[in-house]
């Protein structure tokens, strides 16, 4: 079997997890690997039913194309699979007897022993496998770890009081990485912040929740009323939903909002596809459905690719204040933190209001503050007054209720 395509772009991916092992009896579409692109993390399935036979190590980078496995299809389908013997296996006395060769195997990975590749490298290095920390399936100590394994990093993993452990960064995390970084020294990037009365926003959700999930069963959310808001910011500001190419500027009259959203494997961006011309309720069924995909490994590479604006929320994890960096290639990206009870003054009386500090981040290069700062102010006037700049003044046909 060879490694398949992932998306345009990428050449490269790297085995994750092997989710069968040497010698399984595999069957046709069955779930054999993991593999981790710069994007996303996606399942390999078996192309044909057999014994398998592995030829790469987790942790292992493989080009495109290059082949992991080999698959005996002319191989007998044995009485029991591997996941049965294994069952058997677990419920089996211990006073069974002596364990077949193929049972020793598999407990050696349960134990987090050596391949005889790693063994020999730690004996060369006198450094015994109980001090080395696995990051195999199982906690098999791989070849990988034993050559980054050193003794000083033993005896700190053998000390009660001090452990530490050493793990390579999957590739999507590499490469968020990298483009980060790559944003701090390729943009001029700065942020102008704001701070919005959700009080009107809350009366709406106390008044219409109810109705909306009953009716869309979806809840009416934030989410939505900072897409629309944005929509309309960046109809007011066309410049904010441009891109830099070279020596080119390439502007959309779309709205593709990109949602970062918390994943297994880390920071997704799942992309909203033309979100002007989706309604309260689209919105809240969009960001539902593409949270589920991306929280459950189910995400792929096109529906992260091809953003022209990022929403950010970190209020979710308790965060007031924040400069929220761009998302690569698109110039600007808005940042939403916590929602705090906070002292106003409005109409020259002092009043308890909730309260959210809002960031925008934006590439200088393309965008000026005159943009920036107006593009900001839309959003904050939509958004303190949604009924008027959002539902028409007509709520209750723009909720579709």
């Amino acid at each position: 079997m060879k490694v398949p395509s992932p998306g345009e772009s990428i050449t490269e991916v790297e085995i994750a997890a092997w989710l069968v092992e040497d010698g399984d009896y595999v069957e046709k579409d069955q779930a054999i690997a993991e593999v981790d692109s710069d994007k996303a993390t996606l399942e390999l399935p078996a192309e044909e039913s057999g014994v398998i036979t592995l030829k790469a190590e987790e942790g292992d980078a493989v080009d495109v194309g290059a082949v992991v496995c080999l698959i005996d299809m002319d191989a007998a389908k044995p009485a029991s699979s591997g996941a049965e013997k294994k069952t058997q296996k677990k419920e089996s006395s211990d006073t069974e007897k002596k364990p077949e060769p193929e049972k020793t195997e598999e407990k050696s990975y349960a134990s987090g022993t050596p391949s005889p590749a790693a063994r020999k490298i730690l004996d060369e290095k006198n450094i015994e496998p109980a001090q080395v920390k696995g990051t195999g399936k199982g906690g098999r100590i791989t070849k990988e770890d034993a050559m980054k394994a050193t003794p000083s990093m033993g005896e700190a993993l053998n000390d009660e009081d001090r452990k530490s452990e050493r793990k390579k960064l999957s590739m999507l995390r590499r490469k968020v990485a990298e483009r980060l970084v790559s944003v701090k020294n390729e943009t001029a990037m700065l942020t102008t912040f704001n701070e919005v009365d959700m009080q009107p926003i809350f009366d709406l959700r106390k008044k219409y929740k109810e109705q909306f999930k009953e009716k869309h069963e979806v809840s009416l959310g934030f989410m939505s009323f900072f897409t629309l808001a944005v929509v309309r910011a960046l109809k007011l500001f066309p410049e904010v939903n441009s891109m830099i190419d070279g020596d080119f500027k390439i502007s959309y009259d779309f709205a593709d909002i990109s949602i970062a959203v918390s994943g297994p494997k880390g920071l997704m961006v799942p992309v909203i596809r033309n979100a002007e011309k989706l309604t309260f309720s689209g919105v809240e069924k969009e960001v539902k459905r593409l949270a589920i995909r991306a929280r459950e490994g189910e995400i792929t590479v096109e529906e992260m690719t091809g953003g022209t604006f990022t929403i950010t929320n970190g209020g979710v994890f308790g965060s007031m204040l924040s400069t929220p960096i761009i998302n690569p290639p698109q110039s600007a990206i808005l940042g939403m933190h916590n929602i705090v009870e906070r002292p106003v003054a409005l109409d020259g009386k002092v009043v308890i209001r909730p309260v959210m500090y809002v960031a925008l981040s934006y590439d200088h290069r393309i965008i000026d503050g005159r943009e920036s700062v107006g593009f900001l102010v839309a959003v904050k006037e939509a958004l303190e007054n949604p009924v008027e700049h959002l539902m028409d003044g007509k709520e209750k046909k723009a909720l579709e209720l």
